[in-house]
């Protein structure tokens, strides 16, 4: 890192880049010519302040900082088609190891992985069962939602392709937990869809609650719990989150997509608050919404992520210890909470005398050392010590 640090060329996020000789740029010059970076957005724009945006500005960091092409390419579509059309751009103008944000590639994986067998595909967020739902049906088979049943080597080409998932179910505990230690009695839990993913997030919110109020001695925890069955705001879940509100529900963790739109343009109304997830979502909900809306989000850390496998990848060399994997990503470190996969953000939450930035700390600690045990079973609801649960179901 020291000696790449030596380089005269600085890549620019246009891909262009000027060099001039040096001992150092000649030492690390196969290097410099083997990996150009390139990111493809799912749909949204580089300023979405989510996936793509987090993604955006830690690619550009790496690439900036260690003299890398980079460019990012965004598809005028959403659709696989159109993210597909951008992912061969991008290999046509030379770009070979490609970074896709979001279970939205998991389509384009299976379509272009094998096409292109030297190009480094790194996917964040797309699972195993979103790979498997993308690849199965092109077979004449029904896939049946559970990964386990199915080897996805059989239907994907993945010798180039790596994938980082999430422990979604311990940010989700610790946005639970965080809100009965701020004070709030009465939660609300709206997931997109009933898939795994929004189901380990609503799952681990319910685990933390319950461990915060078992803590507090608290009898009167209350969650409304429920799907929207989709993935973005309208004016059917806007109601039925002005109802929530109206009738006592505080705050509601809202993860799913844009449905946090519904969750918060109902909260801007009745002084509710919100719960963002994936990332840090107080800046576009209170941009929206108002100032002080979101009390806290529970994030994926797509930014160490996407720092972290490229240092590996491409600085170290190391693509035979990702190829063809699925790593599943949770906390790494109880002293450098910034640097985890999940975790809540150090800035924005809205910290009280009740639930301080050290507790805050102290929290990820015991989770780290296994004193706080969280499941990431979506079998069946967790089994609750003092909680009360209203399982609305979808509510669409």
């Amino acid at each position: 890192m020291m000696v790449m640090s030596l380089l005269v060329g600085c890549a620019s996020s246009n891909g262009k880049q000027n060099t001039t000789s040096s001992t150092s740029a000649d030492i690390f010059k196969e290097v410099e010519s083997q990996y150009k970076i390139a990111l493809i957005t799912d749909y949204g724009e580089i300023t979405d302040q989510s996936f793509n945006q987090t993604t955006y500005e830690a690619c550009k960091t790496f690439c900036a900082e260690n003299s890398f092409n980079f460019e990012y390419y965004k598809p005028s579509q959403d659709s696989t088609a159109q993210r597909v059309a951008s992912v061969e751009t991008a290999i046509s103008d030379g770009y070979n190891v490609i970074v896709m944000p979001g279970y939205a590639f998991a389509s384009v994986i299976v379509e272009i992985s094998a096409k292109y067998p030297n190009v480094k595909f790194i996917a964040l967020d797309v699972a195993k069962g979103d790979l498997l739902e993308a690849a199965v049906p092109h077979t004449g088979q029904v896939y049946d939602y559970n990964p386990d049943n199915w080897s996805l080597e059989q239907y994907v080409y993945m010798d180039n392709v790596y994938c980082a998932v999430y422990q979604e179910e311990i940010s989700g505990y610790m946005a639970g937990y965080a809100a009965v230690k701020m004070g709030y009695k009465n939660l609300g839990y709206l997931g997109g869809n009933a898939v795994p993913v929004v189901m380990r997030f609503g799952y681990g919110f319910i685990q933390g609650a319950d461990a915060a109020a078992t803590e507090m001695g608290l009898q009167d925890v209350n969650i409304r719990y429920a799907y929207s069955n989709q993935f973005f705001g309208d004016a059917v879940i806007t109601s039925a989150m002005d109802t929530w509100y109206q009738s006592g529900t505080e705050v509601v963790f809202a993860c799913g997509g844009g449905i946090y739109t519904s969750v918060a343009e109902a909260a801007s109304r009745t002084g509710g608050k919100v719960i963002g997830v994936d990332s840090d979502q107080s800046f576009v909900i209170d941009a929206a919404y108002g100032d002080g809306i979101t009390i806290t989000s529970a994030m994926k850390g797509l930014y160490p992520t996407t720092i972290d496998t490229l240092t590996d990848v491409v600085l170290h060399n190391k693509w035979t210890n990702y190829a063809g994997k699925i790593t599943t990503l949770g906390l790494h470190s109880k002293i450098e909470v910034e640097s985890n996969y999940v975790q809540l953000p150090l800035e924005t939450t809205q910290w009280t005398s009740s639930f301080t930035e050290n507790d805050y700390k102290m929290l990820v600690g015991k989770i780290y050392d296994g004193i706080a045990n969280i499941s990431s079973d979506v079998s069946a609801m967790p089994v609750v010590n003092v909680v009360r649960i209203e399982n609305l179901g979808n509510l669409k």
